[in-house]
């Protein structure tokens, strides 16, 4: 069997025990537990491991700003792509969806694959590119959600410099960008992971092995798709990954990528699920509008949860059909095809949507209209 089927294999098979384990962890504070693990402890030493392994270069700073330029480019067209599926602007659930849309969540669903199948370098390289990322879900969403906040209420003459100042504290002190700040310095300052004392390194290691299968594990313990709006929302993140497709067969043509490796990477980091990170800020909003009328809420709660629950395992799919068919999707004629397709896939639910309310409303209008009398013997007869 081929390596990299085999791997596949092994990764599903972590995840289906997730999905048994679901069983006996059913109180959300033991998964949560399992998450933080991951971000606070597993994902920033390998992060921290990767980073010290690689040789710096000043292309690497690029990263960052093609990470924030795909972010900005989803937000662009997320008001078009929500409109099309169904979603009213103005409403909570369109509010929800685009704030949730252009975000990436790299750690949960990307970098263990890209570990596995690309290697630490290409593990760096996609942390050095979630830094854009994190600028975008941490700083810019945070603003756009309050903004929104208090349009829909109404509220003026408040300022942002508190919670600005808070929000910049916390991702300073978030445990990822500690270390990958702390990695580059020490890079920087001429030292390598062969270099740093040995209980300190080892430590890390030990704890960078925990990443991979607690991550697969939590895969399957956070599935949980919900019969409402699952294809109104299934379609939606199958339209945002063939976006991401065009845009990274842009990124290589323009930017003359040849690396089968570089593709590949750019291809995966790009359909990262959703972050959970705009959720965390609706929620905020949400805690701050407990006492407001249902009919003004800014944000849909529930309806963020559905598109995690339904992004996480979906991108974690497609990353995984990339990167286990080796270099067969780094070809740019397969990526072209397999973003028409996903674009072609998430569109036919809409068109469907669309297609049956004409031929409702084309129904109602070939009826025939009842004139006064009509009706006065209608109601006569029911009686």
């Amino acid at each position: 069997m081929d390596h990299n089927l085999q791997k596949t294999v092994l990764f599903l098979v972590f995840i289906l025990l997730g999905l048994i384990l679901k069983v006996k962890l059913k109180n959300k504070q033991e998964l949560a537990g399992i998450k933080m693990i991951i971000l606070n402890l597993a994902l920033p030493a390998t992060i921290f491991i990767a980073l010290l392994s690689i040789d710096v270069e000043l292309s690497l700073l690029v990263l960052p700003v093609m990470a924030l330029a795909l972010n900005v480019l989803l937000f662009a067209l997320a008001p078009a792509l929500l409109k099309f599926i169904g979603l009213k602007r103005g409403t909570a659930n369109f509010r929800t969806a685009h704030l949730l849309i252009p975000s990436l969540a790299p750690g949960l669903s990307c970098f263990p694959f890209i570990l596995e199948y690309l290697g630490e370098s290409y593990l760096a390289k996609a942390a050095m590119a979630d830094l854009g990322n994190k600028v975008f879900v941490l700083l810019i969403l945070y603003l756009i959600a309050m903004r929104w906040h208090y349009k829909t209420q109404e509220v003026k003459g408040t300022s942002n410099s508190s919670k600005l100042k808070n929000l910049l504290i916390a991702m300073v002190t978030e445990p990822v960008n500690l270390f990958i700040a702390a990695a580059l310095i020490l890079l920087f300052s001429g030292f390598r992971l062969d270099t740093l004392p040995y209980v300190f390194s080892e430590g890390l290691s030990k704890l960078s092995l925990l990443m991979t299968p607690l991550v697969l594990l939590f895969i399957g313990l956070s599935v949980s798709v919900k019969r409402n709006q699952f294809l109104q929302i299934l379609s939606l993140l199958l339209v945002r990954a063939g976006i991401v497709i065009f845009f990274a067969l842009a990124v290589c043509f323009l930017g003359n990528i040849a690396i089968a490796e570089d593709r590949l990477l750019l291809v995966a980091f790009g359909l990262s699920a959703c972050s959970f990170w705009p959720f965390a800020h609706i929620a905020a909003v949400v805690s701050q509008e407990t006492e407001i009328k249902k009919l003004r809420k800014t944000f849909n709660p529930n309806y963020a949860i559905n598109i995690l629950a339904i992004s996480f395992p979906l991108s974690v799919m497609l990353i995984l059909v990339v990167l286990a068919t080796g270099v067969h999707f780094a070809d740019l004629f397969h990526l072209f095809l397999l973003g028409c397709a996903l674009f072609g896939f998430g569109l036919t639910y809409p068109l469907a949507q669309y297609i049956y309310r004409k031929y409702q409303t084309r129904g109602v209008e070939d009826l025939p209209v009842e004139n006064e009398q009509s009706i006065r013997i209608r109601r006569l007869s029911e009686n």
